[in-house]
């Protein structure tokens, strides 16, 4: 859960370099909470837990998931700051995000114990990487002992996971910096997009979703590939289309649809995040997607 703090400009700034900004806004963000929120306005029942800050940003956090009608009773606050991204985006709608954990460090082993039963509820579990590495590999194995299903988007993901964690995977969901961290593989193509998931799966991997942005999204499991293109759209702001993908996907396989049809689900809520502007705000309603032709 972090306050994203961001601002626009004609480019990205280069190393020592000071470039005039055009717009500043402070938007409620946080991979994890984006997730639930999309999760939730694409049509879940979502709980999210988590760690916010005694600051004003913690309160702020908090509220907008419920707003959302998220239950925030495993959302604990810790004394400090609550995290923040520093998130600057350019006129072709790419960014460069810096994340400052604060109080996202703060959720434990122990945190997660606490909240057991929030997890028994649930019926997929979705984790990133945005909290300490050790809460996330408890709570991967507990919602495989509890039988859930279990979704990591490894994300921000700079090195391989820890290879005990990947028997607990359900679906392993990278983007293609994070699926070239996690496999050794460069990717950069589709060839070796499939080439990456194909080292995923050795690893132990349930199924692999590579999000290649409008390229669309490479699916793989232990018999085969599967490319679903992405819908066209003029892209605005690309920060949250891979959470909004993700939490539409999870809401949409909690929903009973199938693989295919959970994919192209998230691809769609993705392709309108990002004909707007903002993290949250850019998360599409369920009426959006159903009403979306493009």
């Amino acid at each position: 859960m972090n306050m994203d703090l961001v601002t626009r400009a004609s480019r990205l700034p280069r190393a020592g370099e000071t470039l005039v900004g055009q717009t500043f806004s402070t938007v409620s963000g946080g991979k994890g909470a984006n997730q639930a929120v999309a999760a939730a306005r694409l049509g879940a029942d979502v709980a999210m837990v988590g760690c916010v800050g005694t600051d004003a940003y913690g309160t702020q956090l908090r509220e907008a998931l419920r707003v959302e009608g998220i239950d925030c009773q495993a959302v604990g606050t810790v004394e400090g700051s609550s995290g923040v991204a520093l998130i600057v985006v350019d006129d072709s709608s790419q960014n460069a995000i810096v994340i400052v954990a604060g109080s996202n460090a703060e959720l434990t082993p122990t945190s997660m114990q606490a909240v057991d039963a929030v997890l028994q509820g649930a019926d997929v579990i979705i984790c990133q990487l945005e909290v300490p590495m050790d809460t996330v590999g408890y709570t991967l194995k507990r919602g495989r002992e509890l039988g859930k299903t279990v979704i990591l988007n490894p994300a921000p993901a700079s090195a391989p996971l820890p290879a005990e964690w990947y028997a607990s995977i359900d679906y392993l969901i990278p983007n293609e910096s994070e699926a070239s961290a996690l496999s050794g593989v460069t990717v950069d193509c589709l060839d070796s997009a499939r080439l990456a998931a194909t080292q995923l799966i050795k690893a132990g991997a349930g199924k692999v979703i590579i999000t290649l942005g409008s390229q669309g999204a490479l699916f793989a499991d232990g018999s085969g590939f599967e490319h679903l293109l992405a819908p066209k759209v003029k892209a605005v702001d690309t920060t949250a289309a891979g959470d909004t993908f993700v939490g539409g996907f999870a809401a949409a396989l909690a929903s009973g649809k199938s693989e295919a049809e959970a994919i192209r689900f998230g691809q769609a809520a993705a392709a309108l995040s990002v004909t707007r502007a903002g993290a949250q705000p850019s998360i599409p309603t369920l009426n959006d997607v159903q009403g979306f032709a493009p």
